[in-house]
């Protein structure tokens, strides 16, 4: 301030003065932010701090060749590590529910699936962590959740949703139904599940065997179980359609049928109303409409040894035993042959047991599949599905889009920097997160799934944020004719702490998220990539700099473009 210059007056009002007092007196009180005049001026650069940084960026520079080999070295190692993150697609939901699935043998009654039903609920009203249950006969639950897997009705399957109080309770009750479905319930396969996160995936190991003969391909499916179940980590393994259903046959001796004016729909049609029965009325009780059945009696229905002996009617109008025009076979046959593209298939399936994901024992499968694989006959294939597949969907959805954000990427960085080269120095520096992120994965033990990919994708982008900052101004200082060397260094030291305190913030933010069951991959990700990638942002990237650019401790400043000066 200029010391000639006349004094402002004192405000004359009693609060005026007030305020004007409170000024005067704040800066003693909060330790000296009074303004100092420009003798008493300090460069905030100069601490013991910053000048520590100085000489270790100056280090890099100087030594930028074994600090360009030292990362890239870390970097190939974060690689090669990265085979022992283990990969995930979508973790299991929080959700305090959980399914069970009881499926009897094939051609089970819904009453014999209704009494192992009834079984089950008995043990479960004994057990306090549930809140409420329901059971589902012949069929599966409604969808009373997205990412349900829904199941096909079917006699012999039965479907429970359990409610507990919490997660803990969640997590106990499955862990004591487990251990029942060991020794109780030999009559049935059971499965306790949790909800999924994500597409519906079912099994989280799947295996698909496709050709043309049935028999070639379940015999195969069943060479592929055997190898699955010899994974200690693999449980739960069965085969989607392996157990046929037993059927009873009419052989019609035609010649008989003809001689007495029988036809095969006669004798289906007759059939079908003793046994199934056939509607003849509708009978309404208030509001409801009721159907009515003709049909045999129950002991004929009942008993499949009184078949022979049923009254089959005539042309004539008289009757004939069905035994005297029909012979009965007992037999199997599928009771259901799923098919993928117009192939029957059978998929193996397996439920997975400990902290492995179903990436890491498929990695731990695979060799002895191919080998299965290579010696398949002409015409069929050995397929992987399951969360496998469908990882692998998501991350190609994720690829299809990358071209497109890469070519933005570079258009947004070529407008900011102007240069190419430029431009590629800071590309180059967003791949080096990924040694954070393997880091932290593997020290804490997360899983890399989807949702971290994505966190992944988005912390390169944080990453050349911080990168497109220090160029700028380094780029800037050297325009205003510093030297080379010092621009790089001075940029560095003077961007220090906007890159880190832009970094801090992301990475304090992502705590919240690093407990979440969904997100907590992802926060792990971002939090580990941006730890590192900072750091070498500001030793590894000047030191890169300089050596793209060739800059030396002696090399000249750049000459500053001449002013035009007009005379007035």
């Amino acid at each position: 301030p200029d010391p000639h210059a006349p004094a402002r007056p004192l405000p004359r009002s009693g609060i005026g003065a007030r305020i004007h007092a409170l000024r005067s007196h704040l800066p003693a009180w909060f330790g000296g932010i009074a303004e100092r005049s420009a003798e008493h001026a300090h460069d905030p650069y100069a601490s013991a701090f910053y000048q520590r940084f100085r000489r270790l960026v100056g280090a890099c520079v100087e030594h930028r060749f074994l600090v360009i080999g030292t990362t890239v070295l870390i970097f190939g190692l974060a690689i090669f590590g990265f085979r022992f993150v283990q990969q995930q697609f979508f973790p299991d939901s929080t959700r305090p529910e959980l399914l069970v699935d009881l499926k009897l043998s094939e051609g089970s009654s819904l009453n014999a699936t209704e009494t192992e039903v009834r079984k089950l609920e008995t043990w479960l009203a004994a057990r306090p962590e549930l809140e409420n249950y329901v059971s589902y006969v012949g069929s599966g639950s409604p969808r009373f959740y997205l990412p349900l897997d829904q199941q096909l009705p079917q006699a012999g399957f039965a479907q429970f949703v359990l409610l507990t109080h919490g997660n803990a309770e969640r997590e106990a009750l499955r862990k004591d139904l487990l251990t029942l479905f060991q020794g109780a319930f030999p009559e049935l396969r059971a499965r306790v599940i949790r909800l999924e996160n994500g597409p519906p995936v079912g099994y989280p190991l799947q295996y698909r065997v496709s050709g043309a003969d049935i028999e070639t391909v379940q015999r195969l499916a069943r060479e592929v179980a055997d190898v699955v179940r010899a994974n200690t980590s693999a449980r739960n393994i069965n085969l989607d359609w392996e157990e046929p259903s037993k059927v009873i046959r009419l052989v019609i001796d035609q010649d008989r049928a003809r001689v007495l004016g029988v036809s095969s729909e006669d004798i289906a049609n007759f059939m079908q109303s003793s046994l199934n029965g056939v509607p003849i009325a509708t009978y309404r009780e208030r509001d409801q409409l009721i159907g009515v059945l003709l049909r045999g009696p129950a002991e004929e229905r009942a008993q499949m040894s009184l078949l022979k002996s049923l009254s089959v009617p005539t042309a004539s109008g008289q009757s004939v035993p069905l035994g005297h025009i029909a012979k009965i076979d007992y037999g199997f046959e599928d009771g259901i042959i799923w098919r993928r593209d117009r192939l029957p298939t059978v998929t193996v399936r397996a439920d997975i047991e400990g902290a492995l994901q179903p990436a890491s024992i498929n990695a731990q499968i695979s060799p002895t599949l191919d080998r299965i694989r290579a010696d398949l006959p002409e015409g069929y294939r050995l397929d992987t599905g399951g969360s496998v597949e469908e990882s692998a969907k998501g991350q190609g959805s994720v690829n299809a889009g990358f071209p497109l954000f890469f070519i933005v990427v570079l258009s947004v960085l070529m407008l900011q920097l102007r240069s190419f080269q430029r431009v590629l120095i800071v590309v180059l520096t967003a791949p080096l997160g990924l040694i954070g992120v393997v880091l932290f994965l593997l020290v804490f033990r997360v899983p890399f799934g989807f949702v971290a990919m994505l966190g992944t994708i988005a912390m390169f982008g944080m990453i050349m944020r911080n990168s497109v900052i220090l160029v700028d101004q380094i780029e800037h200082d050297i325009g205003q004719g510093h030297k080379p060397w010092d621009a790089i260094i001075d940029a560095t030291v003077r961007r220090f702490r906007p890159i880190v305190l832009t970094a801090a913030a992301a990475i304090l933010a992502m705590i919240p998220l690093s407990r979440s069951a969904f997100f907590g991959p992802m926060a792990v990700a971002i939090m580990g990539g941006l730890t590192v990638a900072t750091a070498l942002t500001l030793l590894f990237l000047p030191a890169l700099y300089a050596a793209w650019f060739r800059i030396r401790r002696d090399t000249p400043p750049k000459p500053l473009a001449p002013v035009l000066q007009t005379d007035h």
